[in-house]
């Protein structure tokens, strides 16, 4: 697959945002310049004006005059000249490339229990990152005071973590919403600051924050207030609560966007795919057709809908409280493990039930078919209702998930008829939603550079921001 999923808003690539309306026509043709040539700079390694020309279309006077515009903002520089052995002939072309380290994005993945956060450069390419194990979960249910306040220490352990990732990355601090929204003047002068040294990234603005979160997340980056207030706990309104221009998502959805990226790049397809993340509960990013599936508030993927298909009230369970509960309801009926039974009920869980299984205990084993059983129905499920061809099974628990997926590849031809869906583990462990947030980070920077890298002097110190909105 040469492209990722599209996930979220329509692109604003190609339109006139709604911060360019009433710009005069040369301004939007400045604009437009400009955007065209990031655009080729952010997929090019190094190019000269005959490339960009070839490229976008423009002529040789306009290719020069915004790259030296870029150039003097620092979004691009100058690259070495190309060597192949031969002598010289002539002056050589002048080659430039993009400033990769002239801005950060950050990518986050804040579970229920663990906060990760990583941050790359223009290209993808990492240069920090950080994670903390929270010491409380978030609260829900009735106690709302409790939970509100559990929620706002989530807040600001994800604060202080961003801060940090940020300083180690040498970030110079969040690029203002309103610069980042634009102005009516948008196609005038781009305003970077240049790294310390002029190679590294101190001083880099931090254009760009992903955030993936176990909750439903419409389009505008809110989670509806359900589940018995755990959504709005993993979601307290984090597009307005966090510094700077900031994208929301539902981490499977997160996660499937990475699993597309990493097979399109090695060549296979992955039109139509299903990304279970199966730590504490299933959750499911679906691609069909190449496009993530969203639905009303967000809920495509969500999987509660396995309590009724199921029969089991906790039908939404995933692996590891599935491994723990059915270990321990068999212990519980008399079952006997000499692995398990050694250890306290509470401390009991799935690593322990994988590492008795792989020992050839019996009762692990069998709690193992289990869940190999249920993987398979679910993937049938999803095959069946949206065609989807693959089912990758990703998270942490994805690097022990071989002797589940071994019970369900047996399992599928006994329920279900063919085409029978292929199941995989996925190969991106436990940061494969901090890597699906990068990916739409750098997706949207693709798509509409000047949304994200500054424009035109603050005016208003403190811009309201609205939604997922980066332009």
């Amino acid at each position: 697959m040469s492209t990722p999923p599209r996930s979220g808003e329509k692109s604003q690539v190609g339109e006139v945002r709604s911060a360019d309306r009433g710009v005069s026509s040369p301004q939007l043709m400045r604009r437009a310049n400009r955007q065209a040539l990031l655009q080729h700079a952010l997929g090019a390694e190094a190019f000269t004006a005959a490339d960009a020309m070839a490229a976008t279309g423009l002529t040789r006077a306009t290719v020069l005059g915004v790259c030296a515009e870029l150039e003097q903002a620092g979004w691009l520089e100058e690259a070495p000249a190309e060597r192949d052995g031969a002598a010289p002939r002539g002056r050589p072309a002048r080659r430039f490339s993009l400033r990769a380290q002239a801005g950060i994005l950050l990518a986050v993945d804040a579970g229920q229990h663990t906060l990760a956060a990583h941050a790359a450069d223009l290209r993808g390419r990492e240069l920090a990152a950080e994670r903390l194990v929270l010491e409380d979960a978030p609260l829900v249910g009735d106690d709302l005071e409790a939970g509100a306040a559990a929620a706002e220490r989530r807040l600001e352990a994800l604060r202080a973590l961003l801060d940090r990732v940020s300083a180690r990355a040498g970030a110079r601090g969040p690029v203002d919403a309103a610069r980042a929204e634009g102005s009516h003047d948008a196609a005038g002068a781009v305003d970077a600051p240049a790294a310390a040294d002029g190679r590294g990234t101190a001083g880099a603005l931090r254009l760009l924050t992903v955030v993936g979160v176990p909750a439903p997340v419409d389009a505008e980056g809110r989670s509806p207030s359900g589940d018995a207030g755990y959504w709005p706990a993993m979601n307290p309104g984090l597009v307005a609560a966090l510094d700077g221009p900031v994208l929301v998502e539902n981490d499977a959805n997160l996660a499937a966007l990475a699993e597309c990226a990493h097979l399109g790049r090695s060549g296979t397809d992955a039109d139509h795919l299903a990304a279970l993340l199966m730590g504490e509960r299933f959750g499911a990013g679906l691609v069909v057709d190449r496009r993530l599936l969203r639905g009303a508030d967000g809920g495509a993927g969500e999987m509660r809908f396995l309590e009724t298909v199921l029969g089991d009230p906790r039908g939404a369970d995933g692996v590891a409280a599935l491994a723990r509960r059915w270990a321990l309801e068999a212990l519980e009926a008399g079952e006997t493990s000499a692995a398990l039974s050694a250890l306290p009920a509470a401390e009991l869980g799935a690593k322990d039930v994988f590492a008795a299984a792989r020992d050839g205990d019996a009762l692990a084993g069998a709690v193992l078919e289990r869940i190999g059983d249920r993987l398979a129905r679910i993937a049938m499920i999803l095959s069946s209702l949206i065609a989807v061809d693959t089912v990758v099974v990703a998270g942490a628990i994805a690097e022990a998930i071989d002797p589940v997926l071994e019970h369900a590849r047996e399992a599928l031809p006994r329920i279900g008829t063919p085409p029978l869906p292929q199941l995989r583990a996925s190969s991106l462990g436990r940061d494969v939603v901090v890597r699906g947030a990068l990916e739409l980070a750098l997706t949207r920077l693709r798509e509409d550079p000047l949304a994200l890298l500054a424009t035109d002097p603050v005016q208003d110190p403190h811009p309201p921001t609205e939604g997922n909105r980066t332009s």
